[in-house]
C-alpha cells in the first residue's frame, strides 16, 4: 500500500504530513509526542515529522492534507508537484477551494476560481491541477512577463505539452484575471528549455537583439560515438551557450564537463559558459561577449546566416 493511501490503522500522509487528530485517534501517536521535538505543526491540526532528509514536497503535502478533498493544489504549488521548478523563492502554497470554507493564512493562499473536473488530477497522492491548467495559472500569476515565460517553459517541459495549449484552457474561462499575459508568454515560450535559468538566458539574448538561438542542439562526436546537447546554439557559426547550475560544480560533473567542452572545442566550437550572476547580475556584459563572438565568427565564416 502506498504511503499516501489510508488503510486499517493508518492515516493519510503519515508520518510525512498528516492530521494530528486523525493520527491520535488511530493510536499512532499521542498529543504530547506531537508537541515534542520529533514533530512540528505546519498548519492547524497538520503535523510533519522532523527528520534529517525532509520530503522535498513537504509544504505541498501539508497544504494538501489541510484542504483534503475540498481543495486542489494549484498555481506554483501544483507546478512543484508536477516537477516544474519555477516557483518564486518563498512563495506560499496555493490551493483552489472547491466550495469549502477554507481561508488564506500565512504560508497559504486560497483561491476561489472555477476549476473543471477534467482540470484536476492526482500526483503523489495529492489532488493537483493538471499540467495545462497549471501552465495557464502560473502565467497569469507571474510577477513579470519574463517570469511568465520562465514558468510556462518549466510547466510545459514537465507536462510535455505545447505551450500554446494553455490557450485552450483560457477559452474555457473567458475573462479570467491575468489572461492578457497569455498571448505574449505563449509567443515566447519553448517547452524544450531545460531549466528556468536557461529560459532567462534565452530571453536575455533575444531581448538584446541577437538572433534566436537553437535550443537543446545536438552535437555528435563521430569518433567517440556520443552526442552533446547544448543549451543554446548558433550551429552555422559553431557557437554554443551553456548555463552552468550548481550541479555542474560537483567533482564528478566538473570532470565530465572538462571532457565535454574540450571535445567541442576540438570540433571547432566556441563555447560560452555562464552562471546565474552572469545572466542576472551583469546581463550587458554577458550579451556583449556573445555579440563579439557572433561578429568574429561571421567575419571569418563563409557559412550563410539564417
Amino acid at each position: 500500500m502506498a504511503r499516501d493511501e489510508p488503510g486499517p490503522g493508518r492515516v493519510r500522509g503519515w508520518p510525512v504530513a498528516f492530521r494530528g487528530s486523525e493520527a491520535v485517534a488511530a493510536g499512532l501517536v499521542r498529543w504530547s509526542t506531537l508537541r515534542g521535538p520529533r514533530f512540528r505543526r505546519v498548519h492547524p491540526d497538520v503535523y510533519a515529522m522532523v527528520c534529517d532528509e525532509p520530503d522535498v514536497l513537504l509544504a505541498e503535502r501539508a497544504a494538501s492534507v489541510l484542504v483534503g478533498e475540498q481543495g486542489v493544489l494549484c498555481g506554483f504549488s501544483a507546478a512543484t508537484v508536477l516537477g516544474a521548478d519555477c516557483a518564486p523563492r518563498g512563495a506560499p502554497q496555493e490551493v483552489t477551494a472547491c466550495g469549502a470554507r477554507i481561508r488564506s493564512r500565512p504560508g497559504l493562499v486560497v483561491r476561489r476560481e472555477a476549476l473543471l473536473p477534467d482540470e484536476i488530477t492526482v500526483v503523489h497522492g495529492m489532488r493537483v491541477a493538471t499540467a495545462m491548467r497549471t501552465g495557464y495559472d502560473v502565467v497569469r500569476r507571474a510577477s513579470c512577463p519574463v517570469e511568465a515565460v520562465v514558468a510556462l517553459d518549466a510547466v510545459a517541459n514537465a507536462g510535455t505539452f505545447a505551450p500554446e495549449r494553455i490557450l485552450e484552457v483560457a477559452a474555457r474561462h473567458p475573462g479570467a484575471r491575468g489572461s492578457s499575459a497569455l498571448d505574449d508568454a505563449v509567443r515566447r515560450a519553448d517547452a524544450r528549455s531545460g531549466s528556468p535559468m536557461e529560459t532567462r538566458m534565452r530571453l536575455l539574448v533575444i531581448g538584446a537583439g541577437l538572433p534566436v538561438p537553437e535550443l537543446q542542439y545536438p552535437v555528435q562526436d563521430p569518433v567517440a560515438g556520443t552526442v552533446v546537447w547544448l543549451d543554446l546554439a548558433y550551429p552555422e557559426l559553431r557557437i554554443g551557450i551553456e548555463y552552468e547550475g550548481p550541479d555542474h560544480f560537483r567533482p564528478d560533473r566538473v570532470r565530465r564537463d572538462i571532457r565535454r567542452i574540450t571535445n567541442l572545442v576540438d570540433q571547432g566550437w566556441r563555447i560560452y559558459r555562464f552562471v546565474g550572476q552572469d545572466v542576472l547580475g551583469t546581463p550587458e556584459r554577458t550579451v556583449a561577449m556573445i555579440r563579439r563572438g557572433i561578429d568574429q565568427r561571421r567575419s571569418t565564416s563563409d557559412a550563410p546566416w539564417r
